[in-house]
């Protein structure tokens, strides 16, 4: 998994019949250099040239397939299938567009392993958001743990999974991650994010920039809806210290989630938190008081918050093979049930 963050490629091993997780195995992270970042920027957007940065990104991720077979003691034969996201490039499905590079046919080829890709097209072509996907996987791991609890993941743009008592699952993207507070830090300070919120720690909100940047459509969507990782911008920020621009990115992080709440069945009980996001104390804090209840990491639940987005990928694999379902209306809002994901031969 590369996900909207670009910072870098999670790997991670699951044992899974597609509706259930019978066994969680080793995990990897792999951070980008500045070099492969800058390379991935490059093609973000429509109508961009991606082949040649897509078969380098292939080849990166097969990289991370060998480390982790390595650090497993395992073989390629071992293995049944691998679930490669790719990265997201460009996503509008208003016009029913959304682009993953990621040369599926490339990493079987390389690796030896049969290689399921293009998750979301499908989707998108029947009408749905695209995104988000994971939900079905954080139904699959809560089993009977789902009382009114909400998994948050916040990568470079936010999204929920509400998981009902009822077996209800409804998800959405929510707004800006760790996005614009990326683009911001990098942009004053020369670093790729606000490690555990230090810069942010040092400012304060400005309310009236969070008030501007909260008037924005979006947030009177009911979900299912998603976004893409550019349609929010730094304007309302640009005349603030970094330091209070980072404070009020953060709140605006945490204020969008709260957003959320009035469009749930019910008041959710508590808020686990994965991806890059629950790393950062501010933000965590900043989401427990706008949202006025529990919000923990998932590690709270015994999962793996570095590694959840990559097991949920193998996981849709593993069910893209059996055609079940990889969406749904209250997930996605496509039309019906939705198969997807392509396979490629080893």
């Amino acid at each position: 998994m590369s996900g909207t963050s670009m910072d870098g490629i999670d790997a991670a091993l699951i044992k899974s019949d597609g509706q259930t997780v019978t066994e969680t195995g080793a995990t990897l992270s792999y951070s980008y250099t500045p070099e492969q970042r800058a390379l991935l920027e490059a093609v973000m957007g429509e109508g961009k040239d991606v082949r040649g940065v897509e078969a380098q990104m292939t080849r990166w991720h097969h990289d991370v397939v060998i480390a982790l077979l390595g650090k497993a003691n395992l073989v390629p034969d071992d293995i049944e299938l691998i679930g490669f996201h790719g990265q997201t490039t460009f996503h509008d499905p208003s016009r029913r567009i959304t682009i993953q590079i990621g040369d599926g046919d490339l990493l079987a080829k390389l690796s030896g392993i049969p290689v399921v890709n293009d998750f979301r097209k499908a989707d998108v072509a029947a009408g749905g958001e695209g995104a988000p996907f994971a939900p079905l996987y954080h139904q699959a791991l809560a089993g009977d743990l789902a009382k009114s609890l909400v998994v948050l993941n916040i990568g470079g743009v936010s999204n929920i999974t509400y998981l009902g008592p009822d077996g209800t699952v409804l998800a959405c993207d929510t707004g800006p991650g760790n996005g614009l507070i990326d683009d911001w830090v990098q942009q004053h300070f020369g670093k790729s994010m606000d490690e555990g919120g230090k810069i942010a720690a040092k400012g304060e909100v400005n309310e009236k920039a969070l008030g501007i940047m909260l008037d924005n459509c979006f947030f009177d969507l009911a979900p299912p809806k998603s976004l893409d990782r550019y349609d929010f911008n730094l304007d309302a920020v640009q005349k603030l210290c970094p330091e209070d621009g980072a404070a009020t990115l953060t709140a605006f992080t945490a204020a969008v989630n709260a957003k959320i709440v009035s469009f749930l069945p019910q008041e959710p009980e508590r808020w686990v938190v994965t991806g890059g996001g629950r790393h950062n104390p501010v933000l965590m804090e900043a989401l427990r008081s706008a949202l006025g209840v529990t919000v923990d990491p998932v590690e709270s639940l015994g999962w793996d918050g570095d590694a959840l987005e990559a097991q949920a990928f193998a996981f849709l694999a593993k069910r893209s093979q059996l055609k079940l379902p990889l969406s749904l209306p209250t997930t996605t809002k496509v039309p019906e049930p939705c198969l997807g994901g392509v396979l490629h031969a080893a």
